[in-house]
């Protein structure tokens, strides 16, 4: 059998530690956020523009209604995130409460437990064993968390995170048609705002879906097709209660 001599095995040790790896999936938490509040701030901003102007509404009338769009959705938004993550927050520390007690109460089995889930991982019993041992003795409950309840750094819950990546992302997606409406003329304003909204919301899906290495091209025309189909429906809302009133 070859073995490696000290010296090299000393190299590939030294590389080993100075090589670094970014892994995507560790922007999940705040990616998700942020490409959810743009787009969302895009898409719901624009559409009601659109409404509102295809309902015969002033030039500042339909700035007014943008402006409180953009307003009551970062809050909404922030608001949303904060209690939907809080939830998750809140159950993952219940389950490390849980967790925390039963390797109180029983180490013996939690360590037979994890044994247990590394044999279905294919380690054989013995390694198995001796690898939950030497782990539970650095840190029993992040090896748990960690292999038992699928809690780790990387995904565990950040309301206040969240909620701020939400609300600034919102406002900075739905200021987009916003500023359209500034600079558009009262004739043409729907037909700009619609096309400028359409390549926002093209340009958010390539660079979300390029953040998080996702297929770009399904990623903008996904995020596109949503955006017309929203700002479609609610032009037609507006045609019919414009010309009622």
């Amino acid at each position: 059998m070859l073995t490696a001599a000290p010296g090299q095995m000393g190299q590939r040790m030294s590389r080993l530690h100075s090589h670094s790896e970014h892994h995507l999936v560790e922007r999940i938490g705040w990616l998700r956020a942020a490409v959810l509040g743009a787009n969302d701030g895009i898409i719901s901003t624009a559409s009601l523009i659109v409404g509102v102007a295809t309902a015969a509404a002033t030039h500042n009338d339909v700035l007014v209604a943008g402006v409180a769009g953009l307003v009551a959705g970062s809050m909404s938004m922030a608001a949303g995130e904060y209690v939907s993550v809080s939830s998750q927050s809140d159950t993952e520390q219940a389950d490390l409460a849980r967790e925390r007690k039963e390797l109180s109460d029983n180490v013996e089995f939690e360590q037979e437990e994890l044994a247990q889930i590394y044999v279905k991982r294919g380690l054989k019993p013995a390694l198995a064993r001796q690898v939950a041992r030497q782990l539970m003795a650095k840190d029993a409950l992040t090896a748990h968390a960690r292999d038992e309840l699928g809690i780790s750094e990387i995904t565990t819950a950040r309301p206040v995170q969240a909620a701020l990546t939400s609300a600034a992302t919102f406002s900075v997606g739905a200021a987009m048609p916003l500023i359209m409406v500034v600079v558009s003329p009262s004739g043409a304003l729907i037909p700009i705002v619609s096309a400028a909204s359409l390549g926002f919301l093209a340009l958010l899906g390539a660079i979300g879906a390029r953040a998080g290495g996702a297929n770009v091209l399904r990623a903008t025309a996904r995020v596109t097709f949503w955006g017309a189909l929203a700002m479609a429906l609610t032009a037609g809302i507006g045609k019919v209660f414009g010309t009622v009133v």
